[in-house]
């Protein structure tokens, strides 16, 4: 029979004088709430934090047993005041301001004691909520200052009282665990490292060095999903540098000092310093959405928990009013679409042929002419102004034909003789007429910004004098 165990630390020591009970064996299929376990985190002033424990397996157990692992290595460092670290279901919490200064605009940087406002980084956007009656707009960490940009000032020395907008914090922490476990698997599988990493509010984007096409995506958001239900704990470590040396991580660039360490056994183990889920159940579901290839790998758009729900939601939506229009179940809409495209190309091919019957008629019924020729007519395309000079040239209507079509804004044109070599006649208009193309001795085309008095100016002027 499977069991689990879990450890708990009790105490405010933080000198690694406390202790560590390990809770009996117990069988899944009993009653037992793994929740009633916590940690004591210590708080800069004494007081305690209460945050679940990590759900360990007995064997990931024996090894913080055995000291392949050591108490410190789970808890960041007490002075840092960084609760989001500490204690990241924190939602509310009380903090003394320690600064306060004007950015202008009557906006302010406040600096707190400790804070539960996650600070922009690894790409991760910063925490928003209230403090103190001011609104939290953005946070930022510089220096080793947590600086929380708000739209009020607060008075130095007082007491404040926190508020994540809870509701974008957890999105935020379902998503980038969900990534950790898509990414960790793409490493696996593939050996790809991710080399770039951007969350977007309702949905992320990750550069792969690799590429990977639709088919193997769609197998890596099924593997994801699996490791999701199966609920694994999302272990946040901070190993000793003698253990961070043993440790085989992803990571994205060299890093020094305290490094913070992701695990989600069997499918990742990365440095990272953002907020996560505590277990992967809590993501509920990964989503892939699109991809695009990109400096030599891919980049990946996904999305995950409550906005991969949404991100549903919207996209049945999107099909049902499609369905609606076509006069299809949402099922057939893609074969209905299909089906009108091509009729739409259909039709859109008669009507150019029609159109150009139509032209070439136009051209046949012009006098013949030893002169000159300048011709505007509106709604062509390219390829039917070229069409229309070349019926004009040779159907003898002209020496010289300058056809354009456009407007006041800019006009397409198409240049051509039967007698004469265009070509040094087209530079010259583009260099004019703010024109740019090329071509033949006996066709030239391209396009111009002018107006039809400067065309007519110059055709009369340098053409038919």
């Amino acid at each position: 029979m499977s069991t689990r165990k879990y450890l708990t630390r009790h105490g405010r020591d933080d000198t690694g004088g406390a202790d560590f009970n390990l809770i009996e064996s117990f069988n899944p299929k009993e009653s037992f709430n793994p929740k009633e376990s916590s940690l004591s985190v210590p708080a800069d002033d004494g007081e305690s934090l209460e945050r679940e424990a990590y759900d360990l397996s007995a064997e990931e157990t024996s090894r913080w047993i055995k000291g392949d692992r050591t108490e410190e290595g789970l808890l960041p460092p007490s002075e840092s005041g960084k609760l989001y670290y500490r204690a990241p279901y924190v939602k509310e919490f009380d903090a003394v301001v320690r600064m306060c200064e004007s950015l202008g605009g009557g906006r302010c940087a406040v600096v707190l004691d400790r804070t539960a406002f996650y600070p922009e980084g690894g790409g991760q956007p910063s925490d928003t909520g209230m403090l103190g009656g001011v609104r939290v707009l953005h946070v930022v960490e510089k220096a080793g200052h947590i600086i929380h940009e708000t739209d009020g000032c607060l008075e130095v020395g007082s007491e404040v009282h926190g508020v994540l907008d809870w509701e974008r914090r957890f999105s935020l922490m379902q998503q980038h665990t969900g990534e950790h476990i898509f990414s960790g698997l793409v490493k696996k599988h593939f050996g790809y490292d991710n080399v770039g990493f951007h969350m977007h509010g309702s949905f992320m984007t990750v550069d792969w060095n690799g590429v990977l096409d639709w088919e193997q995506l769609m197998a890596m958001e099924r593997e994801t999903n699996e490791m999701i239900w199966q609920d694994l704990p999302v272990l946040s470590l901070w190993p000793a540098p003698e253990q961070l040396d043993r440790m085989d991580y992803r990571s994205k660039k060299a890093l020094s000092g305290a490094v913070r360490i992701i695990e989600i056994p069997g499918c990742d183990i990365c440095a990272c310093c953002g907020t996560h889920v505590s277990r992967t159940g809590e993501i509920g579901l990964v989503k892939v959405l699109d991809f695009i290839h990109y400096k030599g790998g891919i980049r990946v758009t996904l999305t995950a928990g409550r906005c991969a729900a949404d991100a549903f939601d919207e996209r049945q939506q999107w099909m049902n009013e499609l369905g609606s229009i076509f006069s299809v179940p949402p099922e057939k809409v893609v074969e209905a679409a299909s089906r009108t495209r091509k009729n739409e190309a259909d039709l859109r091919y008669q009507l150019g042929q029609a159109r150009l019957e139509a032209l070439m008629e136009k051209a046949r019924a012009m006098e013949k002419s030893d002169s000159p020729l300048l011709v505007f007519e509106d709604g062509l395309s390219m390829d039917e102004t070229r069409k229309y000079c070349t019926a004009l040239v040779e159907g003898g209507k002209g020496s010289t034909v300058l056809v354009c079509s456009g407007s006041d804004d800019g006009f397409m044109y198409a240049l051509g003789s039967g007698c004469v070599d265009v070509r040094q006649l087209g530079r010259r208009m583009n260099a004019e007429l703010s024109g740019r193309g090329g071509g033949s001795s006996r066709m030239v085309q391209g396009s111009m910004k002018a107006d039809r008095e400067q065309v007519e100016e110059f055709f009369g002027e340098i053409v038919c004098s």
